[in-house]
């Protein structure tokens, strides 16, 4: 069931995400939010490089300026960070108008107007995480100036961030409510009106529950969208991703050696190499042992290209 899925040589991270193929590089880039690195890797099975953070990093974007790459933005914890090369200097470009203590950036992607949108978690030092987070999109486009603007609130643990191909709709998911949303959007990409459901799982059963509990099948992490506008989710703590119709119709399901897949993103020189990365972190040693490829980078080929990735667009400084 599994021998379509392959292992980069990356090692194993605590927790996987953000992942997306750079077109001029030909690389993977992705994080390791907890190991608190930005890593990024050729699909030939050489060796990957890592980068070392001051703080978790949430998401990870490529940046260009008049038309020119200019290396990545990359959200720290509650800043914005620009990263003009590969192991140099971080400047800070904004900042998210959160409490670091208890709250940080997680999923995120640029929209194709090149805004960068961050959701954020909350992350109690103890009790179950509350709906105190948003998503906010950050404009960088201006000169000197970051207009950051909530666009989504109450929101516990935001995930699942993506557009479709013609930018009319965003989807998103708030990991905790086992739901995927649609909303329809405006010209410029932002959310109108009351969203849709597109997607809801079960919630994990009691262990009391009569008949003993059902077979658990994930919550919805990270996504990514293709050519033909499916919806690819990641299923976390259900071992498999799933293909949706705009419609939230079940198009494929795909079963990973894993317990935790994270975020999938479509890459490669044609952009049929599905690659998802996934999480060690907080797994119990009998998983780990059990499932030896937690928290590594998969890949393997599907039949339908993806996007090509969206730029944050940042103003000349």
């Amino acid at each position: 069931m599994h021998t379509d899925w392959t292992a980069l040589a990356a090692p194993a991270q605590l927790l996987g995400e953000s992942p997306f193929w750079h077109p001029q590089e030909q690389r993977l880039y992705w994080v390791d939010i907890t190991g608190r690195a930005l890593l990024r890797a050729r699909l030939d099975g050489s060796t990957p490089e890592c980068w070392p953070m001051p703080a978790e990093p949430g998401c990870i974007a490529p940046a260009r300026c008049q038309g020119r790459p200019v290396g990545l933005v990359v959200a720290l914890r509650g800043r914005i960070c620009h990263a003009p090369q590969w192991g140099g200097t971080l400047v800070e470009l904004a900042q998210l108008p959160i409490d670091p203590a208890r709250q940080r950036a997680n999923d995120g992607k640029c929209d194709a107007l090149g805004r960068l949108w961050v959701g954020t978690l909350h992350e109690p030092l103890s009790g179950p995480r509350q709906p105190v987070g948003a998503l906010y999109c950050v404009d960088l486009r201006r000169p000197g100036t970051a207009l950051v603007q909530p666009m989504l609130e109450q929101v516990a643990t935001a995930n699942g961030l993506a557009w479709s191909p013609d930018g009319r709709r965003l989807y998103f998911a708030d990991t905790p409510s086992h739901c995927i949303r649609a909303w329809d959007c405006n010209a410029r990409g932002e959310p109108q009106g009351t969203p849709q459901v597109l997607q809801r799982f079960a919630p994990r059963d009691p262990p009391e529950r009569a008949g003993g509990p059902r077979p658990y099948g994930g919550r919805p992490d990270g996504a990514c969208v293709d050519a033909e506008g499916a919806y690819w989710c990641a299923l976390y703590e259900g071992a498999r991703l799933l293909r949706l119709s705009p419609s939230g119709q079940c198009l494929q399901e795909l079963a990973l050696p894993l317990a935790c897949p994270t975020m999938p993103c479509l890459g490669g020189p044609d952009g049929r190499t599905l690659l998802v990365t996934s999480a060690s972190a907080g797994r119990s040693a009998q998983e780990l042992a059990a499932r030896p490829l937690s928290g590594r980078v998969l890949q393997r080929r599907v039949a339908v290209p993806g996007l090509p990735v969206a730029w944050c667009e940042l103003g000349r400084r």
